[in-house]
């Protein structure tokens, strides 16, 4: 048996060290990694040589400063992580090796009254056909993110009030889909996946930001000098009811007005339905509205001066230097984008707005889906997944 503080314990520590620094690094030498580490040359030497009989390393020749050396990496079958993303009517996934390299990816239907055990059996069958699909031996997937459009408690993992999964309120994915994988689950709520995404995946270049994202609901991710701050609840960044109009309609919440009835898309379609017919969906509002439909921009622009409204509140409290819009609606750009900062000039402090950028989500639908992964790569021990990271598909 292991005990804290154990030799065993002591080495298994000093290798996480070895690996997080040369997951972090991309490659160091072996001299580079005793400075890093604070580890003997001798003990670092020892670690290297076990990862590499273990297969979790690669050792290459190389030279540093007219010295021969050999320089350390991941290897690329060294361990694999999954991502997953829940929404209201489909399921992401995408899967990445330990060097942060996106493998493959792949989307499926979602009925939008999938029951819990419903979600994680599709959950479970994505998973497994991802690894067939690159190949990988089931063995080597270590760890799994889980984005789910509901808030998280961060201490239990259950899931708080959600209109977007009906009947998943209460309970606990990912505990289940941990035990029927056998790996580690880390669940958070969607639009804080989004916020990690854009800031890992997305080269944002920035430490702070807020991720607005418009869909069946509206919902904030806010990352605070690197971090999710997700609060006590993991109900943080809820702008979607912040108040508008007292005597607006009743939301979900129980309250009038808030910000979600007058943005998210089952507020915002029927208002088309008269004109365009009941089959619309965002994406198709969003083609229109490209197209110079003048219903439609005139919707998508109501949209942008809302969440403008409700954003400029947040601005003025936490002032991030950067505001991303996701969802499907963000496909409009400029479209909904001035509206945004329309609003932004116009109730934001001053301080606040002139610092401040709006933009999509460079990821796009992507941006959840690549945070869960951060996400399950962050709680493997990545710690400082932040610094450093490059944009995805960079070299």
């Amino acid at each position: 048996m292991e005990t804290p503080g154990s030799q065993t314990s002591l080495h298994r520590a000093n290798r996480e060290r070895v690996v997080r620094a040369v997951r972090m690094a991309g490659s160091l030498t072996q001299a580079e990694i005793a400075r890093g580490t604070g580890l003997s040359a001798a003990t670092v030497s020892n670690i290297v040589r076990e990862l590499k009989d273990s297969g979790t390393v690669e050792v290459t020749p190389t030279s540093a400063g007219g010295r021969r050396a050999r320089s350390i990496s991941l290897s690329a079958d060294a361990g694999i992580v999954i991502g997953l993303d829940f929404g209201h009517d489909r399921l992401r996934a995408a899967v990445a090796n330990l060097a942060r390299q996106i493998l493959a990816e792949e989307s499926w239907p979602l009925a939008s009254d999938t029951s819990a055990d419903e979600g994680i059996d599709r959950a479970e069958e994505l998973v497994n056909r991802l690894i067939a699909t690159i190949g990988a031996d089931r063995r080597k997937l270590v760890g799994v993110g889980l984005a789910v459009p509901a808030p998280v408690d961060a201490q239990s993992g259950v899931l708080g009030p959600t209109s977007m999964l009906p009947g998943w309120s209460g309970t606990d994915p990912g505990a289940e889909l941990s035990r029927r994988l056998g790996v580690p689950v880390h669940t958070d709520n969607d639009a804080n996946l989004g916020a990690l995404g854009e800031l890992v995946w997305g080269g944002r270049g920035v430490r702070d930001l807020a991720y607005i994202k418009v869909a069946g609901g509206v919902g904030a991710g806010l990352v605070m000098d690197g971090r999710i701050y997700r609060g006590p609840g993991g109900t943080a960044g809820e702008i979607g009811h912040i108040t508008l109009d007292e005597s607006g309609p009743v939301c979900r919440c129980g309250n009038r007005g808030c910000l979600e009835t007058f943005a998210a898309e089952r507020y915002l379609l029927p208002l088309l339905t008269p004109s365009h017919g009941p089959d619309l969906t965002v994406e198709r509002v969003v083609r229109l509205a490209r197209d110079g439909d003048p219903g439609c921009r005139r919707v998508i622009a109501d949209v942008g001066r809302h969440v403008g409204s409700g954003v400029a509140s947040l601005c003025n409290l936490l002032n991030p230097s950067l505001v991303v819009l996701g969802g499907a609606i963000a496909e409009a750009g400029d479209l909904v984008l001035a509206p945004i900062r329309e609003s932004l000039s116009r109730y934001a402090l001053p301080s606040a707005a002139d610092q401040l950028t709006v933009a999509s989500a460079a990821l796009g639908a992507r941006a959840e889906v690549l945070g869960a992964l951060a996400l399950v790569l962050s709680e493997m021990g990545d710690s400082d997944l932040l610094d450093g990271v490059r944009p995805l598909g960079s070299s």
